[in-house]
């Protein structure tokens, strides 16, 4: 184990542990790996019952601030009681009442609450704040830092950047020192609207030590009787953004004398909706819904499947997919992906070469892409191979974690993730 960098990092997250950011819990284990010390700030508890096994190899503590300010008007209190003497707190209050003009919500006083309390409670040994996503964690990073007159540094994603008004992401690009961006789609819209240089791209990546290849090759199901099923998974939470009426829409259009079932993983509030279309559409008895699963169940589930499948759109309020590294994973296990061309989704899948992308929303489209691989075990070969080698060379953690180390002053070391490729993808 390396001895630790000598700045300590307060790490500021809407939720940990979260079942949905395992490439969040994975970033922080890789920066411990490599030095780098780390608290964790949560703006709210756990509503995930379980954890990943990434999680309990984590050592950074974690103090959770008080998610709504009434739950915690003592703690709140004594915060502003001594905050408000520091020499920086009137020209921070000053910039958060700007902003609550603009944004008079209280969700805005809410962030500046937990803002106070992080700033007072925040160890002396702590030089930088990091928040992961652009919105809410931000906004309470910004006011803390420049409170306890730090610099902090940002990752943005998906939904925080596509839902938050430009004038809020402007204040935030020009206050912060550097951010990351998990995708090129996501670079460019932000660099727009930042100082040269500030956003940079680094994709997550992933640990592919903890995706080995397929032991044996799947079987060639071609879907053509009861007894030659072909499963398609799809995993993503039941919100909008996922397109699970479109998958739910595309399936029931199938021919009929195709067999297939859908394996779903995932939770969410659309659960009870999308349960209820699925009986309208008469396919309920072909679909298994499994809920939410850690990430070791979540490979059995890549491995027994023929066909991934994920409907991406963008939703009425703007929210879309980054780069879901659920699609990334399934393609370390060769299995062949069908995805819409939203967002960054296109900076991964080559259509037709390492799987196929389809137009978003067009239930027709996708049902013709499904159907296309259902009959043909060859081709889904094909595909996924090949994703599994693209994916293995380009978006694996090690060269992506080393550009976000340097971004921490970590100095380039090697052997904590070198033979992570060769290992996974021999």
């Amino acid at each position: 184990m390396r001895p630790p960098a000598r700045e300590r990092v307060a790490f500021v997250l809407k939720g940990y542990p979260r079942l949905s950011e395992t490439f969040i819990a994975q970033e922080i284990l890789a920066l411990e790996k490599l030095g780098l010390d780390i608290l964790i700030f949560s703006l709210r508890r756990p509503t995930d019952r379980r954890t990943h096994p990434v999680h309990s190899e984590i050592r950074a503590p974690v103090v959770y601030l008080p998610e709504y300010l009434h739950r915690g008007p003592l703690r709140v209190l004594r915060a502003w009681w001594s905050v408000r003497r520091w020499p920086t707190y009137r020209a921070t209050r000053r910039l958060w009442l700007r902003d609550l003009w603009r944004d008079f919500t209280a969700n805005r006083i809410r962030r500046f609450g937990q803002a106070l309390v992080l700033a007072n409670e925040l160890p002396g040994d702590v030089h930088r704040l990091h928040a992961h996503f652009l919105h809410t964690p931000s906004s309470v990073t910004r006011y803390a830092a420049a409170l306890r007159g730090l610099g902090w540094t940002g990752s943005a994603h998906a939904k925080d950047i596509w839902t938050t008004p430009d004038w809020d992401l402007q204040e935030k690009l020009a206050s912060c020192e550097w951010l990351v961006t998990c995708t090129a789609t996501n670079c460019a819209h932000l660099g727009a609207l930042a100082p040269k240089g500030r956003v940079e791209l680094v994709y997550h990546g992933l640990d592919l030590r903890r995706f080995a290849p397929m032991p044996a090759e799947r079987q060639p199901r071609k879907g053509a009787s009861v007894d030659d099923i072909v499963t398609i998974l799809s995993v993503g939470r039941l919100v909008e953004k996922k397109g699970t009426d479109v998958l739910l829409e595309s399936l029931a259009r199938l021919p009929g004398e195709l067999h297939w079932k859908l394996v779903h993983v995932g939770g969410g509030p659309l659960a009870g909706e999308l349960r209820q279309r699925a009986v309208r559409l008469g396919i309920s008895n072909r679909i298994e819904w499994r809920g939410t699963q850690t990430q070791t169940e979540l490979l059995s589930e890549y491995r027994a499947a023929d066909i991934f499948a994920l409907a991406s759109k963008v939703a009425e309020d703007g929210d879309r997919d980054g780069l879901p590294n659920v699609l990334m994973e399934a393609q370390t296990q060769s299995l062949p992906c069908v995805a819409t061309d939203v967002s960054a989704i296109h900076e991964l899948i080559v259509t037709g070469v390492t799987g196929l992308l389809v137009a978003p929303e067009s239930p027709e489209e996708l049902a013709r892409a499904l159907g296309s691989l259902i009959v043909d075990p060859a081709r889904r070969r094909e595909l996924g191979n090949a994703a599994r080698l693209r994916v293995c060379a380009e978006f694996g953690l090690e060269g992506n974690i080393a550009r976000l180390a340097a971004k921490f002053g970590l100095p380039p070391q090697e052997g904590d993730f070198s033979g992570a490729k060769a290992a996974s993808c021999a």
